[in-house]
Formats: C-alpha cells, sequence, structure tokens
C-alpha cells in the first residue's frame, strides 16, 4: 500500500511517499481503507520528536490519527461492525492513519455521520473529541452557563462553540477580525476581535474559559473566571500543571488541561450532533495524501481556520 513514512524526526521533508506493507490487524481491531485523514498539531509534533519520550524510536513510523473510511477487514474479537461498513475515528499512538490501510481498535471507530463525506468525516474525531471531553468531562458544562472559547476558529475552537451551544451555554468566541463572520456563523453568542480587544480585561465573567490554542494563561484569564470557574488548556504547559495541581486541593477556581481520549461512545454522540444538524465542520484546505509535507507547512504556521483535510489515492479511485 502507499502511505507516508518517516525514518527519523525532523521538519515536514521527512515525510516520505512510499510503498509499505499493509497493517496486521489484532483481534479487537478493523482494518479499515482510508478514504481520507487530517492534520492536527499533534501529528506535527511527533514527527518533530516533539513526544519522543512517548512514541520511541521505532522508524519508520507512519503518522496521522483521524480516519474516516471502509471496514474491510474485522478482528475476530470484533462484534460492532462488519465488512463494508463505513466509520469514522482514531487510531492509536502514534498513529498509522496517514496511509491507504489502517489498523484501528474496535472502540476507537463509530459508523461514520451519513450526512458528511468521507473528507468532511475525517476531519471530526481528534478535534472533536478535544472539545467535547474538555467541556463535558473537565468542564462539567451546564445549561445556561457562561462560557469562552479562547481560538473559536481553530480546529479545536470551532468545534467547542458548536457543542457548547448544543449544551444550552451561552458563548463567546474569541479570534482575529477576518474569522469574525465564521465564529458568527457557528451560532457563538457573542464574538470578540482579539485584535481590538483583550477578553481578560472584561466585565464578564465566565464559569468555562477553554483555551483552544493555549495562547492564554490563567494568571490573566482568573479575574475573568467566576469564584468557582474552570480553566480550560489543551497544552500541559509547566504553569498549567503546577495550577492544576495546586488548584485540585484548593476551593474555589480550578485549572485543567485535557488529554483526548478517543471512545466509541464519544463518536456516536458527536455523530448524533452533526446528523442532526447541530454541528459541521470547517475545512480550510484540502490536500492529497502525497502532499502531506505541504499540508504540514501550513498547519504549522498556525492560521488554518478550522481543520486540514487529507484525501488518498484509495479514496480517488473509489
Amino acid at each position: 500500500m502507499k502511505a507516508v513514512v518517516i525514518r527519523r524526526y525532523g521538519s515536514a521533508e521527512v515525510l516520505q511517499y512510499e510503498e509499505v506493507e499493509q497493517p496486521k490487524i489484532k483481534p479487537e481491531q478493523l482494518l479499515v481503507k482510508v478514504y481520507a485523514s487530517s492534520v492536527n498539531p499533534i501529528d506535527w509534533k511527533i514527527r518533530k520528536g516533539m513526544l519522543s519520550l512517548l512514541t520511541g524510536n521505532n522508524f519508520p513510523m507512519i503518522l496521522g490519527f483521524d480516519v474516516a473510511g471502509e471496514v474491510v477487514e474485522v478482528g475476530s474479537q470484533v462484534t460492532r461492525f462488519q465488512v463494508g461498513d463505513a466509520i469514522y475515528g482514531s487510531t492509536s499512538l502514534p498513529g498509522g492513519a496517514y496511509a491507504e490501510f489502517a489498523a484501528i481498535p474496535e472502540n476507537f471507530a463509530a459508523p461514520k455521520p451519513t450526512n458528511m463525506s468521507y473528507e468532511e468525516a475525517a476531519t471530526v474525531p481528534l478535534a472533536a473529541l478535544t472539545a467535547l471531553q474538555s467541556l463535558q468531562n473537565l468542564g462539567d458544562i451546564k445549561s445556561g452557563q457562561k462560557v469562552l472559547i479562547n481560538g473559536a476558529s481553530g480546529g479545536v475552537g470551532d468545534f467547542a462553540v458548536q457543542i457548547a451551544k448544543a449544551l444550552g451555554a451561552e458563548v463567546t468566541g474569541v479570534c482575529s477580525t477576518r474569522n469574525l463572520d465564521l465564529v458568527k456563523s457557528l451560532n457563538a453568542d457573542l464574538v470578540i476581535d482579539y485584535t481590538q480587544q483583550d477578553f481578560t480585561e472584561g466585565n464578564v465573567q465566565y464559569d468555562i474559559i477553554f483555551d483552544a490554542v493555549a495562547k492564554g494563561e490563567f494568571s490573566n484569564c482568573r479575574k475573568v473566571l467566576k469564584p468557582n470557574g474552570v480553566y480550560i488548556s489543551t497544552l500541559p504547559n509547566p504553569e498549567v500543571i503546577v495550577q492544576s495541581f495546586l488548584t485540585m486541593f484548593l476551593p474555589g477556581q480550578k485549572v485543567k488541561f485535557v488529554l483526548e481520549i478517543p471512545n466509541s461512545k464519544d463518536l456516536v454522540y458527536l455523530k448524533n450532533l452533526i446528523e442532526g444538524g447541530k454541528m459541521r465542520t470547517v475545512c480550510d484546505r484540502t490536500y492529497p495524501l502525497q502532499e502531506l509535507a505541504e499540508a504540514h507547512w501550513y498547519s504549522e504556521g498556525e492560521r488554518a481556520v478550522g481543520k486540514i483535510a487529507i484525501v488518498t489515492l484509495a479514496a480517488v479511485s473509489g
């Protein structure tokens, strides 16, 4: 099969499009013909070696987590899927989605939303699961609460706006001037242009501040966070880790960071939101698999609006 592999950590030039052996599945896995995937920041962070303590040095390595495609083989312990099913979901660390075929644990997959193409569905799993688990599991979001999403036009943030609205919250989105209309179209109640206004200097206090781009600091946000509010970051940097530990044992405001956990239950929940017209994907650009290096360069520039989709030759050939 064709795949994009890396044989060492480094810049986007280490991504090589070549022929490799098709994966062999374990009893609890599905073999999926990959029609589409997407780029997430974790992909190029792994490629750069920033997570080498977790990923090791077992080269060649195929990156990519998001998958949308067709089941072509099921493991002996699989009970919920059969050959021919259209699915979307995630691979395990360190990835494996940047290929024509991928092995996926059964409990990391769900039926593909019926009103989405494979390309659209492939942009959902990691980013939308991160948003959902941040708001629901860490933030314990409630209807009527005030929620602020920093980075509301990004790959995680745009899903967070829609999920928070679906859960009944009053949502404020923070983005740049050029993305104001987009965030408004996602039904945010209020949109703040960070080039014109610093939300941390405002008079409104929020129940949840979700820093979807990890560009803020709890020390600056705490004055606009309610006394029992929660600040959630997508990046466990030293300040966030220390504050998370300290606030865990103290009454009042809490600091938390999200570590996304793929699971079928949450994917089905997202599927229902999508099919119910309460959530859509925002896709900035689409690249063929053989141009993955260009897609990584674009993602690293941190100017993408929403997600970057990757389509494979399998998708082109049907």
